[in-house]
């Protein structure tokens, strides 16, 4: 574990404190979950090491050998007509004792009209970004993998076009006795190659991540605390509508700016667990809470399920399939849907 920390603690260190979050950045849906199991676990999955070839895209350091020939297919239905999916697929070099993986993720946001200042519509458009991914881990000891990422980005909207890269870096320490993973992962460490404007100053969605996961031993449940943006405390959002009275024993949902430390702290939290059941754990079940998206996108005075995600996954036969639904806010949620196969299985 102490590797763990020292690989990342200095880099971390020498990071600014000034990442932008809540749409000041370009690419950001590099951020989006790209699969049906990280959507029900909310959104971000860097402690699971198994046989899920998408996780990689997260953290590459959980690639395994147990992902050689895995193929997934995942696709979002998203809000208001936008869809975006990922193909995944990972391979084993067993001579170099390297694992690696390859995937795309694409967004299509839709249809737009084409209006001038006046409202006059002249036409319509349409708006996507892609994003290449390669990436590769490998074991430094019999506890500790880390690995890398490098994504390659497209990204066109309407007659604006920009081009890009960034790069993953994750470790995860694992202790298969007692069930136990500890995961650091840097995030979209990159820039534009070419830019949307003459305005240079686009920064890339930059975040770390740490978690924890634990599965217990007489059950089994697996849950997992991730904490986000370890590069930024102050992820707060100054809303003037926000009522004054408010006190932490409310509750995470009423927990407000009267309480701008205990706010703040708990935003940075995603809450998740999968129950893993059956002898080969074939059938799953999950559920999350997101503390940020559910701050951030609460109605005052209406209760709702906004921040929470579940899910479930199954293996009939060749095949996985995973769901995950993601509440987002009262007027709608995203729904995910995934397919994994194995080539080997099929020979």
């Amino acid at each position: 574990m102490r590797h763990l920390l020292l690989i990342f603690g200095m880099l971390a260190a020498t990071l600014s404190s000034s990442a932008q979050i809540g749409g000041n950045n370009i690419y950001e849906f590099l951020m989006l979950p790209n699969s049906a199991r990280a959507t029900a676990l909310g959104d971000h999955v860097i402690t699971i090491k198994d046989d899920d070839v998408s996780l990689a895209y997260q953290n590459p350091a959980v690639l395994n050998p147990s992902m050689h020939t895995q193929l997934s297919f995942n696709q979002n239905f998203h809000l208001s007509g936008i869809a975006f999916g990922y193909f995944g697929y990972g391979h084993h070099h067993q001579k170099w004792d390297l694992t690696w993986h390859g995937g795309i993720q694409y967004i299509n946001y839709g249809e737009f009209n084409l209006a001038d200042e006046f409202g006059n519509i002249n036409g319509t458009f349409k708006a996507s970004e892609y994003a290449l991914t390669l990436g590769g881990s490998k074991s430094l000891y019999e506890k500790l993998s880390v690995g890398a990422n490098l994504k390659f980005i497209s990204s066109q909207l309407e007659s604006y076009q920009s081009l890009g890269w960034s790069a993953d870096l994750g470790a995860i320490y694992q202790d298969t006795a007692s069930n136990f993973s500890l995961s650091l992962v840097l995030r979209n460490l990159g820039t534009p190659i070419s830019h949307y404007t003459e305005n240079r100053q686009e920064t890339l969605p930059f975040e770390t991540q740490i978690a924890i996961s634990k599965q217990l031993r007489y059950l089994p449940f697996r849950f997992t605390i991730l904490y986000r943006y370890l590069n930024r405390w102050n992820v707060l959002y100054d809303d003037p509508t926000t009522r004054e009275n408010a006190s932490i024993f409310d509750g995470l949902d009423n927990a407000d700016t009267s309480n701008p430390f205990f706010d703040n702290l708990f935003r940075h939290f995603v809450f998740s667990g999968e129950f893993l059941l059956g002898k080969a754990e074939n059938f799953r079940i999950r559920a999350a809470y997101n503390v940020l998206r559910a701050r951030e996108l609460k109605v005052n005075n209406l209760r709702s399920l906004a921040g929470f995600s579940f899910g479930f996954g199954f293996k009939i036969k060749r095949f996985r399939i995973d769901y995950g639904q993601s509440v987002y806010h009262l007027a709608g949620s995203s729904n995910h849907i995934s397919l994994s196969t194995n080539i080997r299985e099929f020979r």
